[in-house]
């Protein structure tokens, strides 16, 4: 025990040692720095809430299907009656015969238009240029970054060589081309006739959005069913993913895509229905989407589901189900200062004629501006925990920017004064 309490002493010395080192530097740098800085920032504050829920379409499910199936339309892309959404196989040569027929095909054409020139340097001039022009969005595309396009675009440059080598080289005339022609032909017919059979086409029962995404909510959430969802219930779908069934893909029918989210009950008791309210969605789609307020439930342990609807970028949102997004009521835009940085000043005039002395206060902030004080005033917009968000007043070189160096903290500061750093 005796040993301990020379050790305590020592601690508790050291402590104190360490202690009186910082505020022996605290007190040296207030000295030494009178006056602090910031920089003037833009900024936009918002009075929000998160919202947390689902996107709800009409939706119709194509069914699995047995064999090789290729998908002939992009995600998000419009198919109308009657078209073809994918290609079932039955086999690997079905599937070849199937990449040999849309080769065909393409030669094919290229052939009649050969046939059908005079090998005139005007036509001579006009291939040249669309093999320019193809391969120039080529570069672009790739020199982008963007790979969307990138099997059309490669294939449109084979197209334009393969026409300009057909109709102006290898010294073929008009009834050699003719010739491979009618060949052609007769191989695509046969190659036809034996894919007839092997091959099966998914087709459209009515228009739509072509999506590859299946997900099993499909069949549980309809923009009807959505209506009566409960904060309990919805909570239920969002915590519990739906099963999921083997599909073919999948098309979006309705114009419309909606937004079922819970809120807390003070949120959704600021809403009603038919309003219009501004949803931020952030992730895989980074938006600000106007959305109509078409349903709020009742109230359900101090939640509310709340249902929005739109019917823009259905296209961009057909991989999109469970979704946070921001709800936002009202938002202020200007300039970023910190709290300390504030400034009420005083000032007194006084009439030249009458001698009345006048007596009136500004608000504003103390610029630094080639190492002196300048103030430049200001109106309060927003007022947050540590920061206001200002709006400049008055026009010309004093008013306040973006970028301005401010005194964020400071004593004894007067317009036009010179600082020493």
């Amino acid at each position: 025990m005796k040993q301990g309490k020379p050790l305590i002493a020592f601690v508790m010395a050291a402590i104190l040692l360490v202690l009186t080192i910082y505020l022996g530097v605290y007190a040296f740098r207030a000295f030494q720095e009178p006056y602090r800085t910031t920089l003037v920032y833009a900024y936009t504050a918002a009075d929000s809430v998160e919202a947390d829920g689902l996107l709800v379409r009409e939706e119709l499910v194509f069914p699995s299907q047995s064999g090789i199936v290729e998908l002939t339309r992009s995600e998000g892309e419009k198919v109308g009656v009657g078209q073809t959404v994918a290609l079932v196989y039955r086999d690997t040569q079905a599937q070849a015969d199937q990449a040999q027929i849309q080769s065909l095909t393409q030669e094919i054409q290229l052939l009649q238009y050969a046939v059908g020139q005079s090998g005139s340097v005007e036509s001579a001039a006009r291939v040249d240029e669309e093999i320019l022009r193809s391969m120039v969005a080529l570069r672009s595309s790739s020199a982008l970054g963007d790979y969307n396009d990138l099997e059309d675009q490669i294939r449109n440059v084979k197209s334009d060589i393969l026409k300009r080598g057909y109709t102006y080289g290898d010294g073929l005339t008009a009834a050699d081309l003719t010739a491979q022609l009618q060949t052609l032909n007769s191989q695509l017919a046969s190659l036809n006739q034996r894919s007839a059979s092997a091959t099966t086409q998914i087709t459209a029962s009515q228009s739509g959005i072509f999506s590859s995404l299946v997900d099993g909510y499909e069949s549980q959430l309809t923009p009807s069913s959505v209506l009566e969802l409960t904060p309990s219930s919805l909570t239920q779908l969002m915590d519990h993913p739906a099963q999921v069934t083997p599909s073919t893909g999948k098309l979006i029918t309705s114009n419309r895509w909606y937004f079922a989210a819970v809120l807390p009950l003070s949120s959704a008791q600021r809403l009603k229905e038919g309003d219009t309210a501004l949803l931020r969605f952030t992730g895989d789609f980074t938006q600000d989407v106007d959305m109509s307020v078409v349903h709020i439930s009742p109230a359900e342990e101090d939640e509310a589901v709340v249902v929005f609807s739109t019917d823009k970028y259905l296209s961009r949102t057909t991989l999109l189900r469970r979704q946070t997004a921001e709800l936002i009521f009202d938002s202020w835009s200007g300039l970023r200062i910190p709290k300390s940085a504030l400034r009420l000043v005083e000032e007194e005039t006084q009439d030249e004629e009458t001698g009345e002395v006048t007596h009136t206060t500004r608000l504003g902030v103390y610029a630094l501006v080639n190492g002196r004080t300048e103030f430049k005033e200001v109106d309060v917009v927003m007022e947050g925990s540590d920061y206001y968000v200002v709006a400049p007043v008055g026009t010309g070189r004093k008013i306040l920017r973006s970028g301005d160096e401010i005194i964020a903290q400071g004593t004894g500061l007067q317009d036009g004064q010179l600082l020493l750093s």
